[in-house]
């Protein structure tokens, strides 16, 4: 059966039943219908449980399974007598109509009701874009309505957003026409997943400090070069009242009606790419054991929950489980695309060293690592073996396979086992950062380059200089560093696959986020607005007889 059918066939329980599971009072809940329901955050509370972070081997672009096997471990888990509630990002309508098709997990390791889940949700993504691009009209209409006075900015660095791949909006001139049109600009369009919007909804630990965040947003500089920010335009308070629902953390359950948050779409290669900090609060208030997920491979999404979300957020998780594929190492052991479906023992022998590079960096934050293979049904049992081998004896790690896809919580029982006893036994050191709060940016930018990623040097662009310089200038320079590049691979040229090393990163451009609190450092071709491939998704989904159809 399809995704999608599995999610049909499962029954679904109301949602204040789902959140008896959690201890949540029932009639506090904001409901969205029978089986969605947002939680207010004064129903958060002290930290109960464990932290468990689930990311990846570089993926390939079929993905490597991190969504169904963090799905599949709180099922494991609570089919063992834990309890233990999953919190992952909400999909981005780019990758659903793009490329995916949907982001809900997989087979019965699955949240529901995955085509909501997956289209217009609750309204997050919508309001996030609402307010991005109310902020942009403001902005413009405060140019045009005091150009007068003699009032300009040297310059705008505040983009618009749509949650729609569109490369031709990537670069735009607006205000064209008539004067009354306003005043014509260059400008452009990022996706709503890179807005600093939607890295604030996500870093944000409180409404109070949401709104401190939301009123430092840069949205360009003034002649004399200082910041224009959201506070100088007004605007803060209209943004708190767009996103007034959409800051509270989402309540769903999973293939197995147990609870499961989702919350916040940030992409780990453009953005910090992790759910939301009230949610992973609100979840580790009312579990045993928490699970979250870090977008793309390890040296994105995981380097970024530890080095910006944990460092900002207070977090220190107790276990980091890695996931890989058959199909993944072989892509990086050099077998052509076409044919990573096939056995192919020497291939998956050569890409193992993408899985111990990942697992090394894993372990210079302190992290105890359990890594879980994501069993495919083309896998054979010898190429199982081989990677079971190498994990216990050389890079003496505790391994898994996960069948969750295939078997929902029945099928991740020994995961869960495992990752318990791991903890028991072995939990995390405290975490340890890639760089410290006091070192110059640009150290900062070098020390994940050179220690994450395995590169030899750090070209800079001028213009990626000067930013750095202004940045430091605005007391910026102790905020952590987000690094946005190709997910396929170390480098920045994403046909590099493998554990390639003693490369040159090239960094092209920075962008301020001092609402979010970080350095957005934008290294070699990456791009902030997506286009779409020769034969999108989109093509694929239909509703028939009110049936969504093509979301799997």
């Amino acid at each position: 059966m399809t995704d999608l059918e599995i999610a049909r066939q499962t029954p679904l329980a109301p949602i204040e039943d789902v959140a008896c599971k959690m201890g949540l009072p029932a009639d506090d809940l904001e409901r969205y219908g029978k089986y969605i329901a947002k939680i207010p955050l004064r129903l958060s509370g002290p930290q109960k449980g464990r932290l468990i972070l689930v990311t990846a081997i570089t993926a390939t672009k079929a993905g490597i399974g991190k969504t169904t096997v963090s799905i599949g471990l709180a099922l494991g888990l609570n089919h063992i007598g834990k309890k233990a509630v999953v919190a992952l990002r909400e999909p981005s309508l780019g990758p659903c109509f793009g490329m995916k098709g949907g982001a809900a997990g997989g087979g019965h390791a699955q949240v529901l009701p995955m085509e909501r889940i997956n289209l217009h949700f609750t309204g997050d993504f919508h309001a996030i874009t609402a307010a991005h691009n109310m902020v942009s009209a403001l902005l413009d209409n405060y140019l045009y309505q005091h150009a007068a006075e003699g009032f300009g900015l040297k310059e705008v660095t505040w983009r618009r957003v749509l949650d729609v791949n569109d490369r031709s909006l990537r670069s735009i001139v607006t205000g064209l026409g008539p004067a009354t049109n306003g005043i014509p600009a260059q400008a452009g369009f990022d996706i709503t997943p890179a807005s600093e919007l939607m890295a604030i909804l996500c870093l944000a630990s409180s409404l109070d400090d949401l709104r401190q965040r939301v009123g430092r947003i840069i949205l360009g500089y003034r002649y004399d070069g200082s910041a224009f920010t959201v506070n100088d335009l007004g605007a803060t308070g209209a943004v708190m009242a767009l996103l007034n629902d959409a800051v509270m953390p989402n309540l769903v359950q999973t293939t197995e009606q147990t609870p499961a948050i989702v919350h916040g779409g940030p992409f780990a290669n453009i953005a910090h790419g992790c759910n939301s900090l009230l949610a992973t609060k609100m979840a580790l208030a009312h579990s045993e054991y928490t699970i979250t997920e870090a977008g793309f491979g390890a040296d994105l999404g995981a380097e970024k929950f530890y080095n910006i979300l944990c460092r900002q957020g207070g977090l220190q998780p107790d276990l980091t489980v890695i996931v890989a594929t058959a199909q993944g190492l072989k892509m990086h052991g050099g077998v052509a695309l076409d044919a990573i479906k096939e056995p192919n023992l020497d291939g998956l022998r050569c890409g193992l060293a993408n899985l111990d590079r990942h697992v090394a960096n894993l372990r210079s934050f302190g992290q105890s690592v359990v890594v879980v293979f994501n069993r495919f049904v083309t896998d054979t049992d010898e190429e199982m073996a081989l990677l079971r081998d190498h994990c216990e004896n050389t890079l003496h790690a505790p391994f898994v396979i996960n069948d969750a896809w295939a078997r929902g919580g029945e099928g991740a029982a020994d995961m869960a086992r495992l990752v318990v006893d791991t903890i028991e036994k072995q939990p995390s050191a405290p975490l340890r950062f890639t760089y410290s709060d006091d070192q110059p940016l640009r150290e900062k930018v070098e020390a994940v380059a050179r220690n994450i990623y395995g590169a030899a040097s750090v070209s800079f662009s001028k213009a990626a200089l000067n930013r750095l310089a202004l940045a430091e200038k605005m007391g910026m320079s102790r905020c952590p560093v987000c690094i946005a590049k190709t997910q396929f691979s170390f480098s920045a040229d994403a046909k590099r696959y493998g554990a390639v090393s003693g490369f040159d990163l090239p960094v092209r451009d920075v962008v301020l986020n001092a609402g979010a609190g970080m350095v957005v450092v934008i290294a070699g071709e990456i791009l902030r607005m997506p286009g779409l491939p020769r034969v999108p998704q989109a093509n694929h989904i239909d509703c028939i007889d009110g049936q969504i159809e093509g979301l799997s």
